[in-house]
């Protein structure tokens, strides 16, 4: 199974306008940003079976943005990507509900990712790694669970995958 950790992209500071964290939505920018990133994302052929994204509205865009690009790729909105669910609850819910899923793109936040990642490399969640807004990360993984069970295959900044949507090495 790989899994592919996909930060959002810049999204709206937090502020009165906004009466949550999680209704803060994606700037100008950034939308303009992950629709970059995305048309990376397909330079790299990922064959995804899913995208599971948070349910904040900033999250989810990017999550649409990357579905659209990518055609139509099936995107399905999760509390266990929330910035406060557990760590445990994700990886439960991708064996309980996609067992045959091979390629499945999570998208989420921080520190939430980068701990996550860190849990399924290491065992722990101390590892000193942080994915960039729009940033992408793979992990080969032989039998999930929640623990040291994967392998890091790479860790693309946002400016790296919009020079690969434009044809740039």
């Amino acid at each position: 199974m790989n899994l592919f950790f996909l930060r959002h992209a810049k999204a709206c500071a937090r502020g009165r306008k906004w009466a949550s964290d999680e209704a803060r939505p994606l700037t100008r920018d950034g939308e303009k940003k992950m629709f970059e990133v995305a048309r990376g994302i397909k330079a790299l052929d990922l064959p995804l079976d899913l995208i599971l994204t948070s349910p904040s509205i900033r999250a989810f865009r990017t999550a649409e943005i990357l579905g659209e690009i990518l055609e139509s790729k099936r995107v399905i909105e999760t509390g266990n990507l929330a910035p406060e669910a557990a760590l445990k609850s994700v990886i439960g819910e991708i064996k309980r509900k996609y067992p045959r899923s091979k390629e499945i793109a999570l998208v989420g936040h921080e520190p939430f990712m980068s701990r996550l990642i860190s849990v399924l490399l290491t065992g722990g969640d101390k590892l000193p790694l942080e994915l960039r807004k729009a940033g992408l990360c793979k992990l080969t993984v032989k039998s999930l669970r929640f623990s040291a069970c994967g392998s890091l295959e790479w860790l693309l900044t946002p400016n790296q995958l919009v020079c690969l949507g434009r044809g740039k090495r």
